[in-house]
């Protein structure tokens, strides 16, 4: 199991670059950024950045789940499934104003099978944290009575 709960560290710990690097683009830089115009309307850069600082705030939030990662299924959870609406609220955009660049494609993919992934891993490893393996401290069986 240890093996796995590392394999799952590190991939949360891969999956986390995405959120710290393009929230922090978009906090530090706005749409500008991203290729997109610098002269947008104020409201819009606010909106742009305030999003960019919830992801950003969401990829640190995941980085806490890293240690002891089997005793935060709570927080995991909660955190997986703001991904996904946000994923969810994407895929409305798709069907409203049409389909986004490849970098937002990607991210549907992440938000809406990616986290959920992580989050069925990570119930996997709590529960098992908390029923080890059956062979696991059990006592050997009793032995037989010898006859001479």
């Amino acid at each position: 199991m240890t093996k796995e709960r590392r394999a799952l560290q590190l991939a949360i710990c891969v999956a986390c670059l995405l959120p710290l690097i393009i929230g922090g683009m978009g906090v530090l830089h706005g749409p500008a950024a991203f290729g997109h115009p610098t002269d947008v309307p104020r409201d819009l850069d606010s909106q742009f950045r305030y999003v960019s600082g919830i992801f950003l705030g969401a990829g640190i939030a995941f980085l806490s789940c890293i240690p002891h990662v089997e005793r935060k299924g709570a927080r995991f959870r909660l955190l997986g499934a703001l991904i996904v609406a946000g994923g969810l609220a994407r895929g409305v955009s798709w069907l409203d104003a049409g389909a986004p660049s490849l970098g937002h494609r990607l991210g549907l993919v992440m938000e809406l099978a990616g986290v959920p992934l992580l989050m069925l891993w990570q119930a996997r490893i709590a529960a098992r944290a908390v029923s080890p393996p059956a062979s696991a401290g059990r006592a050997p069986p009793p032995s037989l009575p010898s006859h001479p």
